[in-house]
């Protein structure tokens, strides 16, 4: 995160004891109502403006549902592998579209009644309605003028689509959760977390999975063994995968919609997802008047106070630019918080050890350094892998396989890195986050008595070096 540079606000100054709320906070996510609660229970005034849905990307259009329909696409395999330890199912399984998308419906609805509530218990008074900043220290929303020591904004992203013939037929992140009818042959645009995880979900679902991709390889930034891993398995399990190629137009036609990529193929499907990245929600909230201090991308830059370069106004989550993930929002959010309102100067964040999953099928896990990370920053390592069935599969049948490695500094013997693709791989790695983040060296792993039989005690069994 970039510090940004303080100028002093242009509006008159107003003494503190006459501002409406000591905090205003635009954008009811996960972020914003983190900061809010835990505001509030310092004894500040708070209020917050949310436009769209409590909760957030996460909670309506992002983890939750994706989490929810990513355990509806795992049933396939589990009938299939269900045969090999004695179950006979006496019909084929049918899947049924309406049933999953209407159930997540009434889940989320849940969900935002618990966001209601935990706001409304913690005397933050909630508006609906997008706010826009006037000045410094004032807001204006549904109609209302208020005034505010600080506003922070926590409005996440919104989904970017790029413009190409017939774009306008395609579907984003925000839409893919409530298909009207269920696409037997659907194609994902783009190669990061929602569309591998998307091209898995319909894939197991029962469509007919295509994903498409302009580099050479998903998933830029993780292990590139872990890459190179998930791609085989999602091959073996049917995705259809499209490297180096883009899509050039989609048209209507009799059938659905035609695609033609830019190396000559064409597809036809039902449906189109362009998982093509998400950018700061920042339209219409008047922050252009300020001149903010933003990165390339269009991120706002903050300091480490979480100020912008107007002082009294904050931001945290996806509009600064770090990693897109919920927990990083709420890590943010309670740092904002006891950066102002607390009695202590918190420690910084450590965005260098933050855990990750991919739901794709199977499952990514991965927290620090990767491989090729490692080798440039700490030069000399070693590297232990694990590639094996699960038991699981003994009996099953299923070929799917797992993989796990650890990176060592072999100055420290410190692990500086640990990736997994595999069942449960986000569960497995949360508890190895932990050991990640204190620093733990190998001989304390190898240390460690696994639990037998499981696929994780591969974590604290691996002991000669698979390369250097």
């Amino acid at each position: 995160m970039i510090a940004a540079t303080s100028r002093s606000p242009t509006s008159q100054e107003i003494p503190v004891s006459e501002y409406d709320y000591d905090l205003f906070v635009i954008g009811a996510g996960s972020g914003g109502v983190r900061a809010a609660r835990t505001a509030a229970a310092t004894g500040a005034r708070v209020a917050v403006a949310e436009d769209r849905y409590l909760g957030g990307t996460c909670v309506n259009v992002g983890c939750v549902p994706k989490k929810l329909y990513s355990y509806a696409a795992h049933f396939h395999e589990a009938f299939e592998d269900a045969g090999g330890f004695g179950w006979q199912l006496s019909s084929a399984p049918e899947f049924d579209w309406p049933t999953l998308r209407d159930n997540k419906i009434g889940e989320i609805k849940r969900l935002n009644g618990i966001y209601g509530r935990l706001l409304d218990n913690a005397g933050v008074r909630l508006i609906n309605g997008r706010a826009k900043v006037l000045d410094p220290h004032h807001v204006v929303v549904a109609g209302e003028t208020i005034s505010a020591e600080k506003i922070l904004v926590a409005v996440g992203g919104w989904p970017w689509v790029p413009d190409f013939p017939g774009s306008e037929l395609t579907l984003n992140s925000n839409q893919v959760f409530d298909l009207d009818t269920f696409p037997e042959r659907f194609l994902v645009l783009g190669g990061g977390y929602i569309a591998v995880e998307f091209a898995s979900i319909f894939n197991g679902l029962g469509s007919e999975s295509h994903l498409v991709y302009r580099g050479e390889l998903f998933l830029r930034g993780f292990d590139r063994e872990v890459r190179e891993f998930t791609r085989d398995e999602m091959a073996k399990k049917g995705v259809n995968l499209h490297f180096e190629a883009n899509i050039e137009a989609i048209e209507k036609v009799a059938g659905g919609l035609k695609v033609t990529l830019t190396n000559g193929e064409t597809l036809e499907v039902d449906a189109v997802l362009a998982a093509t990245g998400r950018r700061p929600h920042l339209e219409g909230l008047g922050l252009d008047q300020f001149d903010l201090a933003t990165t390339p991308d269009g991120s706002l830059r903050v300091n480490e106070r979480f100020e912008t370069s107007v002082p009294s106004i904050l931001a945290l989550g996806d509009v600064i630019g770090g990693p897109e993930l919920t927990p990083v929002a709420l890590a943010e959010a309670m740092q904002l918080v006891e950066h102002h309102y607390g009695e202590t100067t918190p420690e910084p964040l450590d965005y260098a050890r933050i855990a990750t999953a991919v739901f794709c099928h199977p499952n990514i896990g991965t927290v620090g350094l990767s491989e090729e990370e490692a080798r440039a920053q700490c030069g000399a390592i070693r590297v232990y892998t694990a590639d094996f069935r699960p038991m699981k599969h003994t009996l099953s049948g299923s070929s799917e396989r797992c993989l796990m490695k650890l990176i060592v500094d072999d100055a420290s013997d410190v692990v500086m890195g640990a990736h997994m693709v595999g069942e449960e791989a986000g569960e497995v790695i949360q508890g190895i986050a932990i050991a990640v983040r204190a620093g733990l060296t190998k001989a304390q792993f190898d240390q460690t008595v696994g639990i037998h039989p499981t696929g994780a005690e591969e974590f604290v069994t691996m002991r000669s070096p698979t390369r250097r």
